[in-house]
């Protein structure tokens, strides 16, 4: 299969997914990650970088 038939491919089997209308539940340790972050957030424990700045870091 050339890359062209392949990403045909996964072209339609992302528009697939997005007309199905049933949700993916998310994993238990998502949620938990998300409240630790939030609870960094609250305590003034978190660090935001800009888009630039995440850039740079990342070179």
């Amino acid at each position: 299969m050339t890359k062209i038939e392949r990403l045909r491919i996964m072209e339609i089997i992302w528009n697939s997914l997005l007309q199905d209308e049933r949700g993916i539940e998310s994993p238990k340790w998502h949620e938990n990650i998300l409240l630790t972050r939030k609870k960094k957030i609250k305590q003034g424990k978190s660090q935001f970088l800009s888009l630039e700045e995440l850039k740079d870091f990342n070179k």
